[in-house]
């Protein structure tokens, strides 16, 4: 078998190729005689990666999933971000050079005029897995968190919760762990008190894009059972359904779809045992740019309501949002929402 890496003239010079020629008239005169081209080269294109070529397939997209709370949580962020009814908020986030964090919130009640707010620090030892964290609210209740991560094993997280409340003295304790690895998200918190600690319990297995998941509470005072919870879902790029029952007595399920790069979806549905109305809602949020956004949201009782969210400038961001009775137009009692968040 006679093999040539080239025929035909020389790619750099231009000049007849003596070996090319030979190896030409050889195949001619030999047709079980087969001109190999180089395995790589010019003149050998690339193989396309499928992956590529197609695009990753979204029922591997997610490695790890959520926790039980996150489940259906794309759908949530519809019909919750963008909103303050009745609030007149401000949160303010900033960092320090040495790296400190601070956030501080405020809101006022428009209804009951109370005003409310809180203080968190939190710093963080990356080298050593380290957070700590400082809370602060207008109760007076004053909190402290340490969270170890990655350090005890890898993808387990151990955070040591603590509360005070100076008035009272009331004082509570929790220990909260979480471990995640591919396929599978478990926590267990254990709230301590002095009648005896709560056990909460949550898993979430997830393959290809489904997801199910687990969530429990146990007294141990009462020896009972406070919460028995499962919800299974499916999830892919631009679409995720989820549905879950509570107690065995309540039930619902959410589906999210995002429509397009600009328009994102999403329908809400709940019913309880024993009732014969079914709550549903839908919202949908349009980015009218990149700066600006525009939700919607609408129940079957005839609330509708309407958030407007605005980056003024990096940092800065504005909320504007109201809540109608459709019901009762003429009656009054709509509310008005105001949120400014700054960041630096």
């Amino acid at each position: 078998m006679f093999c040539l890496p080239r025929c035909g003239l020389s790619r750099s010079t231009n000049s007849f190729n003596f070996y090319a020629l030979i190896g030409t008239v050889t195949h001619l005169a030999t047709p079980s005689i087969v001109c190999q081209l180089p395995q790589s080269g010019p003149f050998r294109p690339e193989p396309k990666d499928p992956v590529r070529q197609n695009g990753p397939d979204p029922s591997n997209i997610m490695a790890v999933p959520p926790t039980y709370a996150d489940l259906g949580k794309s759908a949530k962020d519809i019909f919750n971000k963008g909103y303050g009814f009745g609030l007149v908020k401000l949160d303010v986030k900033t960092k320090s050079a040495s790296g400190v964090e601070f956030k501080t919130a405020g809101s006022s009640n428009t209804d009951t005029s109370k005003v409310a707010g809180s203080l968190e620090t939190k710093y963080k030892r990356s080298e050593y897995g380290l957070t700590f964290t400082e809370k602060w609210n207008t109760d007076n209740t004053l909190g402290t968190e340490i969270t170890i991560e990655d350090q005890i094993a890898k993808g387990l997280k151990v955070t040591f919760d603590t509360t005070f409340s100076p008035n009272t003295g009331k004082k509570s304790g929790k220990v909260k762990t979480a471990y995640k690895r591919e396929y599978v998200n478990v926590g267990c918190d254990v709230d301590f008190d002095f009648a005896g600690p709560t056990i909460h319990g949550a898993a979430v297995i997830g393959y290809e894009g489904w997801l199910a998941g687990y969530q429990m509470s146990f007294d141990t005072a009462k020896s009972k059972m406070t919460q028995n919870n499962f919800a299974i879902g499916y999830k892919t790029g631009d679409f995720q359904l989820h549905t879950n029952v509570n107690d065995g007595a309540e039930f619902g399920g959410s589906i999210y779809q995002k429509v397009s790069d600009q328009l994102e979806t999403a329908v809400n549905l709940a019913w309880t045992a024993g009732s014969n109305s079914t709550r549903f809602g839908i919202a949908a949020k349009y980015q009218l740019d990149k700066d600006a956004s525009i939700s919607a949201k609408v129940n079957n009782n005839s609330l509708v309501g309407v958030g407007y969210t605005q980056t003024l400038r990096p940092g800065v961001k504005l909320t504007l949002s109201g809540l109608v009775d459709g019901k009762n137009i003429n009656a009054g009692g709509h509310k008005l929402g105001l949120g400014l968040e700054l960041e630096a």
